[in-house]
């Protein structure tokens, strides 16, 4: 009897991180001279793989001898294609998906046939999509493919590596997460980068802060900050990009708080969307001054962002260290004071910790939204040291004329909200 197959989750993941880890070297490949495999065939190779294993798992090893001797002959086949000089772009994509298409039919059989439905439908989309792949491919230069090796290292080799736990002074220092920072900053900028070389400068810029703010927006300002040293234009656009994440960042302030403390979100939420409203208004101004202006960053080659993220990251263990030394010797009645010190580095701590303690009755929430509100301001405030430090004059300009207006608004709804 063979055994079960693992939960449908679980297998997709599994999948789907075989066949994204061989897209990534197949995108490596396409620039090899005389290549026999390119960006589909190592996709679809590493999911032939996938397979194999899933179905030795499930009948045993023989599966596997099975695979690697399918696996042999193709090879065999790769290079008499390489040594009959086929025509160019012929690879071996046809010969792949047969053998995956092969251990979909397996797996149909042993009654997942949802999964096989779901193998199937992305082995044709792979194979229709040879000419947009290849189109995408061809817009790469060497000095993109070197940076998206570098993030590859420090996200997918080093960061794995680190420990994922509190140590060090006062508890507060997590290689894991500090590294995250700079992979954060490495990885925005080289999205930035891309976005605009695809989309033009200020809608790329506008992308780019939008998915920064998802992530992380101190990040986004850094790294746009320091693009707007090495560009020779496009100061506006790279603000504008910064003031982008900040406005999402709230929207994401607003989910969280909506998540953890749902029964009382009509208390807490009406001050803190005037405050996204109000920071997305200015976001908006200055994206619209951007496109005006026809103002774009105008990089010819990718931003080599690891040193000073490296750098970066060293400040944000510092900030962590002297927070928490603040707080410890802080007086007890000094919530608000907690709330700035917190927010200086990422909104989320204090936002997810606030509004536990209102959804467990510790906390009002009057004067938790406040306190919410006060670690979003100090978070801003923060931003301004990347920005005075690291932008350009034009750049400095108008990211610290927004992040003040958006620090004054937060000031104003602190004062006069009921």
């Amino acid at each position: 009897m063979p055994t079960p197959l693992p939960d449908t989750p679980e297998l997709l993941l599994s999948l789907g991180t075989a066949t994204g880890l061989g897209l990534l070297v197949g995108l490596q490949r396409e620039w090899a001279k005389n290549r026999v495999a390119g960006i589909r065939t190592f996709a679809l190779l590493t999911l032939f793989g996938a397979l194999t294993g899933l179905l030795g798992n499930a009948y045993g090893s023989w599966v596997l001898a099975a695979g690697f001797i399918a696996f042999a002959c193709i090879v065999v086949l790769g290079s008499w294609v390489r040594e009959s000089k086929r025509a160019p772009g012929s690879g071996l994509a046809t010969e792949m998906a047969m053998l995956v298409m092969f251990a979909t039919g397996i797996i149909a059989m042993m009654g997942e046939r949802l999964l096989a439905v779901m193998i199937a439908g992305g082995v044709m989309a792979l194979l229709q999509s040879k000419k947009a792949l290849h189109t995408m491919v061809r817009h790469f230069g060497e000095e993109d493919l070197r940076a998206i090796a570098r993030l590859v290292l420090v996200g997918l080799v080093i960061l794995p590596a680190l420990p994922n736990r509190e140590m060090g002074y006062l508890g507060v220092l997590n290689p894991f997460a500090i590294w995250l920072i700079v992979v954060l900053i490495v990885g925005i900028s080289l999205a930035a980068y891309m976005a605009e070389k695809y989309l033009g400068g200020s809608k790329g810029a506008a992308l780019a802060g939008v998915l920064g703010g998802l992530v992380s927006s101190t990040a986004t300002t850094a790294s746009s900050a320091r693009r707007s040293k090495i560009s020779s234009a496009g100061g506006l656009s790279l603000a504008a990009m910064a003031l982008i994440a900040s406005a999402v960042a709230f929207v994401r302030l607003l989910a969280e708080v909506m998540i953890v403390a749902t029964d009382h979100i009509r208390e807490l939420l009406p001050p803190l969307v005037a405050m996204m409203f109000w920071v997305g208004l200015i976001a908006a101004v200055a994206h619209r001054l951007a496109e005006n202006a026809d103002s774009e960053p105008v990089d010819e080659h990718p931003p080599s962002e690891l040193k000073h993220a490296v750098m970066l990251g060293l400040l944000y263990a510092v900030v962590l260290v002297l927070v928490a030394h603040t707080r410890q010797h802080s007086s007890a009645s000094g919530l608000y004071m907690a709330a700035f010190l917190s927010g200086l580095p990422d909104m989320s701590a204090i936002t997810l910790s606030t509004s536990r303690l209102v959804n467990t009755g510790h906390l009002e929430t009057s004067v938790a939204w406040r306190m919410i509100l006060v670690g979003g301001m100090a978070n801003l405030c923060f931003k301004m040291f990347f920005v005075i430090a690291l932008g350009s004059r034009t750049y400095i300009k108008h990211a610290l004329l927004g992040l003040l207006l958006s620090v004054a608004g937060g000031g104003a709804i602190l004062a006069f909200w009921p």
